[in-house]
């Protein structure tokens, strides 16, 4: 889709936290958008919103948005048999796919690097399930596009962030923990920054291709909470191990693996910068925002 189109009109399946936000640009942006939910408050959450919601459960329905569809984007994580979305489309398509196809998979692919740097071209050596997981659908999707010329491309996420999911409200409602475990980094990004780089992917798509969303400095996970603390003027969060009851399974899994990720890539083909290029200027402003309104998950 060249810079100049119109937005397409947006399935998302998986209307969760960051398809929420991508259809809800969609719609800002002048086109039209439909996410799944399998939660019917979270289908009533959406419509409120302007999104048009549907049971993915709902083959007829699920086609008919499909049909309609110029762009596809998967947020749904794969389970024990594959990527879910591929399942349930895969039947419905024939050789009708949309012009984009934008799967969001994770970091968790490249595995532990010790600290060490990785590019989209590097091996894929995931250390845990979802990792694992991760690099099967990846495969699925694009052994599909090639066998069916479509154009699909993948988006490797890491830890996410935004308004009602971050470290400023956990700070607020006393619910953060201080976690050290030396030696360990990872990168970050601002749910806003996730968004844009799936639109300037759909300006300037290249079947195949593979793309780190990604800020620019990767940090350790005590250093951002010390750092939020202060400048929000709190107490510093009580310190807990990482293997701690209190520290959710989904960030373990970043303490798992150390490593910096590079976003070179996403920035040379997709003319893509993040708005928030660090965690610093992400926390920042989401300190500085008024407090969202909770969200149903």
């Amino acid at each position: 889709m060249p810079a100049d189109a119109a937005v397409p009109n947006l399935l998302v399946f998986g209307g969760g936290y960051v398809g929420r936000a991508a259809a809800l640009e969609a719609i800002r942006r002048g086109g039209r958008a439909t996410a799944t939910s399998r939660d019917p408050d979270r289908r009533r959450s959406l419509e409120a919103e302007g999104i048009a919601a549907l049971d993915p459960a709902d083959a007829a329905a699920l086609k008919t948005a499909l049909e309609a569809a110029g762009a596809v984007l998967i947020t749904a994580a794969p389970d024990a048999h594959g990527c879910p979305a591929l399942r349930a489309l895969g039947p419905l398509a024939g050789d009708a796919w949309p012009d984009w196809i934008g799967y969001l998979s994770s970091t968790s692919v490249y595995g532990d690097r010790a600290g060490g740097w990785v590019f989209e071209d590097g091996p894929l050596n995931a250390a845990n399930l979802e990792g694992a997981r991760r690099v099967r659908a990846e495969r699925d999707w694009l052994d599909g596009a090639q066998g069916m010329g479509l154009t699909v491309q993948i988006f490797r996420l890491p830890g996410f962030y935004g308004p009602g999911r971050n470290v400023v409200e956990r700070l607020r409602d006393g619910t953060a923990r201080l976690v050290r475990k030396p030696g360990q980094i990872f990168n970050r990004i601002h749910i806003d920054d996730i968004v844009s780089g799936l639109f300037a992917s759909m300006a300037r798509p290249r079947p195949g291709a593979a793309y780190n969303l990604i800020d620019d400095e990767p940090a350790p996970a005590d250093v951002v909470m010390e750092w939020a603390a202060d400048r929000m003027g709190l107490p510093r969060p009580p310190e807990v191990d990482w293997t701690d009851d209190s520290v959710s399974e989904a960030m373990r899994r970043f303490y798992l693996d150390s490593k910096r990720v590079s976003n070179a890539l996403a920035k040379a083909e997709l003319g893509w910068r993040p708005h928030y290029p660090t965690w610093r200027e992400g926390l920042a402003a989401l300190m500085d925002a008024p407090p969202p309104l909770r969200l149903v998950s």
